[in-house]
C-alpha cells in the first residue's frame, strides 16, 4: 500500500463524479484514474481533476483500491474482477442488482481477505450521524425518502431508494434484523422499466419495535425524514437540510383555561451536530481508514449484507 493509496474510479456518471472531486480533494490519497467507456465523459472528468482515463477497467495493479461507481447492473462483474485482481474496494450501493449477486461479491471478498465497503452514504450524513448517537430505546421508526422522476436511473427504487433507510432502521436497532417483513410495491410510470418498482412501503417488525420505510420516484418534491419514536421522547431528522430536533410531551389538557379547546405543551431541543463535513468525504475517510487498518475491515464487510437480505426480503 502507498504512502498516499492511489485509486482507480470506475464510473464518473452523476455519482461517479462527485466520487471524482472528493477523491481528488482528499489530503490523504490520489485519483490515479478514472475509467468509463464513454470518452468524451471520461476525458472531461480526467482533464477537470489532473488524472488519466481509460475506457475499461483493465489490469489495475498500478492502484492501491477501487472505487465503483458504474450502474447498478455492471457491479457484479467489476467487483469480481476487481477482487480477483486483489484489490480493496468501495462499491456504490447496491453492491449488485440481486441478493445472491451480492452474497457472492461479499464471499469473494472474505474469501480473499480483501477490505470491501458499500456506498450506503446516509450513514455519514451528519444528522443521521447525530440521531444514531441520540437514541435510547426507539420503539417506532419511520423513514420516507421520496424523489421525482429521474429517467437515467433504471433500477427499482428497493434498491436505489428504499436500501438505504433499512439500512438506518437496523442501526436505530443496534444492529438487530427484523423478525418479519411486509411490503406494497407499485409500478406506476410508463418510462421506468419492466418489473423495476417506482412505489415501495414496507413494514419492519423487530422484538423491540417496528420500521415503516417508504421509498417513491414519482413524488413531486424530494423527501428524506427520518423519525424515531421513545416512550419519552421523538427525535426528529430532516435528510436534506441535516437538522436533527427532540420532542418531549411535559402538558395535556382537555382544554385551556378559558374552555375553548385542546392544549399539548412540548420542550423541544436542537442538539449540535457531530459534524459539517461533506457524506461522500467522511464515507472516504472511512474507507482510507479501512485501508491503513484502523477500521476492522472483517466488521464493514459484515455490515453490508443485513440491509440487502432485507430490501430482498421486502421484494419477495
Amino acid at each position: 500500500m502507498s504512502a498516499r493509496p492511489r485509486i482507480a474510479l470506475v464510473g464518473v456518471g452523476s455519482m461517479g463524479s462527485l466520487h471524482a472531486r472528493v477523491i481528488a480533494q482528499h489530503p490523504d490519497c490520489d485519483l490515479a484514474v478514472v475509467i468509463d467507456p464513454r470518452e468524451e465523459i471520461g476525458t472531461a472528468v480526467a482533464e477537470k481533476f489532473e488524472t488519466t482515463w481509460r475506457a475499461e477497467l483493465g489490469d489495475v495493479s498500478d492502484v492501491d483500491a477501487v472505487v465503483v461507481a458504474a450502474a447498478t447492473e455492471a457491479h457484479h462483474g467489476i467487483a469480481l474482477d476487481v477482487l480477483a485482481q486483489g484489490k480493496p474496494l468501495l462499491i456504490e450501493k447496491p453492491v449488485c442488482a440481486s441478493l445472491a449477486q451480492t452474497e457472492e461479491v461479499l464471499a469473494a471478498a472474505e474469501k480473499a481477505g480483501l477490505p470491501i465497503m458499500c456506498g450506503l452514504l446516509e450513514r455519514y450524513n451528519p444528522a443521521v450521524m447525530t440521531a444514531l448517537g441520540l437514541i435510547d430505546e426507539p420503539v417506532h421508526v419511520a423513514a420516507t425518502r421520496h424523489s421525482p422522476y429521474a429517467p437515467r436511473i433504471k433500477t427499482g427504487v428497493a434498491w436505489d431508494l428504499l436500501v438505504h433507510d433499512v439500512d438506518i432502521a437496523l442501526q436505530c436497532f443496534r444492529g438487530a434484523e427484523p423478525t418479519s417483513v411486509a411490503s406494497g410495491i407499485g409500478q406506476f410510470h410508463p418510462s421506468s422499466v419492466p418489473g423495476a418498482e417506482d412505489v415501495v412501503d414496507a413494514v419492519l417488525r423487530f422484538s423491540s419495535g417496528v420500521a415503516t420505510v417508504s421509498a417513491s420516484r414519482i413524488a413531486q418534491r424530494k423527501i428524506r425524514t427520518l423519525a424515531v419514536y421513545e416512550l419519552e421522547r421523538l427525535i426528529e431528522v430532516d435528510l436534506i437540510s441535516r437538522t436533527v430536533t427532540i420532542y418531549r410531551n411535559v402538558t395535556q389538557d382537555a382544554f385551556t383555561p378559558d374552555g375553548r379547546g385542546y392544549r399539548q405543551q412540548s420542550i423541544i431541543e436542537i442538539p449540535e451536530l457531530v459534524t459539517a463535513r461533506e457524506p461522500l468525504a467522511t464515507q472516504l475517510d472511512r474507507f482510507l481508514d479501512i485501508l491503513a487498518g484502523r477500521v476492522d475491515a472483517d466488521a464493514e464487510r459484515r455490515s453490508i449484507l443485513p440491509s440487502h437480505r432485507v430490501v430482498a426480503a421486502v421484494m419477495a
